[in-house]
């Protein structure tokens, strides 16, 4: 008989996290609940329950969780961008995934919609770390509030995008993509054009 494999707690949780990220994607949030994902990985509801002590502490971590690996992403792609190795396209589609295809969105709206919204917090806080960490002090104020306005943009974007962005653009009969083009525009204009201008001078 196989013997199930010993976790550490830190395993344990992060199992968990990815499992409540695949039922998210794969059936929304209210899928994600302590029973789901401990039947997802072969753990107990108690042992579930030792880890995150509710459903909404779990779907509290998840959203921190999500947040923290897009985000390395995005930064991933921001400094290969400023490498010349990638393009604004790239962060664009990264940050619009995670909301739409990765059930972002579907998890923040459900938080909010349940009168959760202090659940959400880990989410801006890790965003607005990655911000900062890829824009040092010693860069100036203006280029950290133009990094600022560029990623409070593109956020919104992607948010809305993922609750109502295709219905609504086929209604104005506008493309599929025009959300992502108008936040690859923003980026290009207001962050990278900013500095190609400082260059310049």
């Amino acid at each position: 008989m196989a013997t199930r494999k010993r976790l550490s707690p830190e395993e344990s949780r992060t199992a968990a996290l990815e499992a409540a990220r695949g039922l998210l994607i794969e059936a929304g949030p209210q899928a994600v609940t302590l029973k789901a994902v401990a039947g997802r990985i072969g753990r107990t509801h108690a042992n579930l329950l030792h880890h995150f002590g509710s459903a909404a502490e779990l779907q509290r971590a998840l959203a921190a969780h999500l947040a923290q690996t897009v985000c390395e992403s995005v930064a991933e792609a921001v400094r290969a961008s400023r490498a010349g190795l990638g393009s604004p396209r790239e962060i664009v589609d990264i940050a619009f995934d995670a909301f739409e295809r990765e059930g972002g969105g579907a998890l923040v709206s459900w938080m909010l919609a349940t009168g959760h919204e202090d659940a959400i917090e880990p989410f801006v806080e890790t965003i607005h770390s990655m911000v900062d960490d890829l824009n040092p002090e010693e860069e100036g104020h203006e280029d950290a509030m133009a990094a600022h306005r560029v990623t409070h943009t593109v956020v919104l974007l992607a948010l809305g995008q993922s609750l109502m962005g295709s219905p609504l653009a086929k209604s104005l009969q506008l493309p599929e993509e025009t959300a992502r083009e108008v936040a690859e525009k923003f980026i290009v204009e207001d962050l990278i054009g900013r500095h190609e201008g400082v260059e310049q001078a």
